[in-house]
């Protein structure tokens, strides 16, 4: 009887060894998956199928238009499937790279970065549409974005530099004048091709690192005045960008409509014809030739017309629920003095959340009209490669977390 007793207890034990090991939802030692953020990876993949099914259904009555007659209905559909493939690839890569040598690279991949922004602007070397030169020509009849790259070299950057300016971070010499440089230098070179729209996501994570690396507020202060008065003073000194505000603020003139605001009055009339619940997939008609871009900047406003309320609220509903997990991640990281990581994981949540705000309210008509795609769902290669790289760091450092809290090294 004894015996008996011991073998099933020695059985009980052994089967509750065998359970998950939850502490700050952490996994067995024997389940490598479980040690990754499951539900940020399955919240990032059907983002990504939404946006895939959505691009599709945006573009299948592309080839009517003589412009595109050369290609199929499937065309951009296979095009983006590639882009997602490609960018998952690479986030694979990423994950697998621990955040020191990222922390160590950090300065060097942005430096990389800028060349490429500079590139752009050499002639037969840098590709221009519709009056931008933002691309880099590549063989396959690809292009390469470069300043969707300093995006992310650019918060690295700067989350490595309030590391390394920890003793020195209220200093006006030494911690803010120095960044104030680097981003006017950035800032030269978007505008150069142009490009203010990636200026402004950049400025504005530049800004997130420096308040959450506890910069003196009232140099902060100034430093954030600089850089909204140099995009007031933009405004100003552009024709061109003062239409589109002046045009914003009343899109349904009979000129701003056929004019300036015309993007954003088709995408209001697809808003509205959306409704709760859309017309269904697939029966827009802003995206037969009357909306433009209504496969990148303005996917929005398609998934408005067809899926309507519900569904342009579960892609808000998606973006929170990434920006305020990214937010959780970086406050475990901290928890932990991983001061690099911390900032990078908040810094990834200013960004595509950042982003996601201004894409979301362009297409409502709450924003003026900026060319910023909507994070992991939008048409266009260089944006998804970037997007899915930036996840897979934010990946990394939540599995650089859960090793530490077991007690074990990275």
């Amino acid at each position: 009887m004894l015996l008996d007793r011991l073998t099933a207890f020695r059985q009980r034990r052994e089967a509750s060894a065998e359970l998950p090991v939850r502490i700050g939802h952490m996994a067995p030692r024997n389940s490598r998956m479980l040690e990754y953020d499951q539900n940020l990876l399955w919240v990032t993949l059907l983002l990504l199928a939404y946006g895939l099914v959505m691009v599709y259904s945006a573009t299948i009555a592309f080839p009517d238009d003589p412009r595109y007659a050369q290609w199929s209905h499937f065309h951009f559909f296979g095009r983006d499937l590639l882009s997602i493939g490609a960018a998952l690839l690479a986030g694979w890569i990423v994950v697998q790279i621990p955040m020191s040598v990222v922390q160590k690279w950090a300065p060097v991949l942005f430096l990389l970065s800028l060349v490429g922004i500079t590139l752009v602007l050499i002639p037969h070397i840098g590709k221009g549409v519709n009056g931008s030169r933002r691309w880099i020509a590549l063989p396959g009849g690809l292009n390469f974005q470069p300043s969707e790259l300093v995006k992310l070299t650019a918060l690295l950057y700067a989350a490595n530099f309030m590391v390394r300016k920890q003793d020195v971070k209220q200093s006006l010499v030494k911690t803010f004048l120095p960044m104030m440089s680097v981003m006017m230098l950035v800032g030269v070179l978007l505008l150069a091709e142009p490009d203010m729209g990636a200026f402004l996501v950049i400025a504005s994570i530049t800004l997130a690192i420096l308040f959450l690396g506890g910069a003196n507020g009232k140099l902060f202060s100034v430093f954030s005045v600089a850089v909204i008065g140099a995009f007031v003073l933009m405004i100003v000194l552009s024709p061109w960008r003062r239409d589109r505000i002046f045009a914003y603020l009343n899109p349904w003139s009979e000129a701003n409509a056929l004019g300036s605001a015309y993007q954003l009055s088709h995408a209001l009339i697809a808003m509205g014809r959306g409704e709760w619940f859309g017309v269904g997939l697939g029966g827009s008609i802003e995206k037969l030739h009357y909306l433009p871009e209504a496969h990148t900047d303005f996917l929005l406003a398609i998934i408005g017309e067809e899926l309507g309320l519900v569904g342009v609220g579960a892609v808000i509903v998606a973006f929170y629920w990434l920006v305020r997990r990214a937010f959780e991640i970086g406050r475990q990281a901290l928890a932990m003095d991983r001061m690099f990581s911390a900032l990078v994981a908040q810094g990834l949540g200013v960004w595509i959340g950042g982003q996601a705000f201004i894409n979301i309210g362009v297409n409502l008509g709450l924003l003026p009209t900026k060319g910023l795609t909507l994070p992991l769902m939008s048409y266009g290669g260089s944006a998804l490669l970037l997007n899915c790289m930036a996840i897979a760091v934010l990946l990394r450092v939540d599995f650089e977390n859960r090793i530490l809290m077991r007690g074990g090294h990275v």
